[in-house]
């Protein structure tokens, strides 16, 4: 069965299973947006904080699969690159996002303590990541030491910001254009939260599921039209991996939680660098980031820059900018054509 999953489709049955997987993804997202914004409000832990780690988790599962699979199979590379290749694309997500709202710059109404600890969380990561790299490939039980440190810098960090949320010490100027989150007063779900609950894990598995479809059938149609390996798995699988919470993140905008569609996004690429680190345990012949390719060191450098000038952004709070989006939206626009010329070349 792992053998089939991990084997390379056909282009007509990769095809097929791509637009299938693609519906149901897209569906399954823009429902998790309503029910993450309900639980939000009813758990009282926040958009930012249940985005990042609810949507985070939900919208990341079938990339955690492939990471563990492509690794304990003994395919580090790919494992590596599964990981970290998402997170460049889904952070270019947020400049799209922006787009779907017309009110304004989406990182001006939206931004808020807990999205910008979440987005110096996620430099953090990926910085502890690359210095991994170039430390002595030392491994204690086949797992690098860093590893651990990576697990703790996730966990304390959404302890700190759980807790920054509740007793703020900073707070964004409110504006005309300011998008507070605040809990809904009325809703239309007279369901019991557990219910609420229930149908959030059916839907994320089920999105869950649909995401790693996808990566396998855009790598069954990749393989076919014979594009190079480190451009696929850097930046088209990448894209394919980043849809979910890309669809997330619009339906979240759609429906007025702007606070969330952020979190969604950047929880997402904090789970895919925690990713790297399931990758390293399930590795059995070492460590798994001394076997990252140098395309997949730069896109890890590259997604840092993204996460700068995400925060930058957020801290700045561009009223309007180009077509209302903001200074930050047409960076990441441009950055990312760029890394996407730098590693096609």
């Amino acid at each position: 069965m792992i053998d089939l999953l991990l084997s390379t489709w056909a282009l007509w049955p990769s095809v097929v299973v791509f637009a299938v997987a693609a519906a149901i993804t897209v569906v399954g997202a823009t429902r998790m947006a309503g029910l993450g914004d309900t639980l939000a409000d009813r758990t009282g832990w926040g958009e930012a904080v249940f985005g990042a780690v609810f949507f985070g988790a939900a919208t990341s599962l079938s990339g955690i699969v492939i990471t563990a699979v492509s690794a304990a199979t003994g395919n580090p590379e790919l494992a590596y690159s599964n990981a970290v290749g998402g997170i460049a694309a889904q952070t270019v997500a947020i400049a799209v996002a922006d787009m779907f709202y017309s009110r304004g710059n989406l990182e001006h109404a939206a931004a808020s303590l807990s999205n910008i600890l979440f987005g110096c969380l996620l430099m953090a990561m990926l910085t502890l990541v690359v210095l991994a790299n170039l430390l002595p490939p030392v491994t204690v039980a086949a797992i690098h030491p860093v590893s651990l440190v990576v697990v703790a810098a996730y966990v304390g960090g959404v302890m700190l910001i759980r807790s920054s949320n509740e007793d703020p010490m900073w707070q964004a100027v409110q504006t005309g254009g300011t998008r507070q989150d605040e809990p809904d007063e009325e809703t239309d779900d007279t369901r019991t939260t557990w219910s609420v609950w229930g149908e959030f894990l059916v839907v994320g598995g089920i999105v869950a599921v649909g995401g790693f479809a996808l990566a396998r059938a855009a790598d069954g149609i990749v393989a076919a039209t014979g594009l190079a390996a480190g451009f696929v798995g850097a930046v088209l699988l990448g894209v394919v991996n980043a849809l979910p919470e890309t669809v997330a993140a619009i339906a979240a905008v759609r429906r007025g939680a702007l606070t969330l569609a952020i979190a969604a996004i950047l929880g997402g690429n904090c789970l895919d660098a925690l990713n790297v680190v399931v990758g390293d345990v399930f590795y059995r012949d070492g460590s798994l980031y001394h076997a990252a390719s140098a395309d997949a060191l730069f896109l890890t450098a590259a997604s840092v820059l993204m996460t700068v000038v995400v925060v930058g952004g957020l801290l700045v709070r561009q009223a309007r900018g180009v077509a209302k989006v903001g200074f930050e939206g047409v960076l990441l626009l441009g950055i990312y054509a760029s890394i996407i010329l730098v590693l096609a070349v």
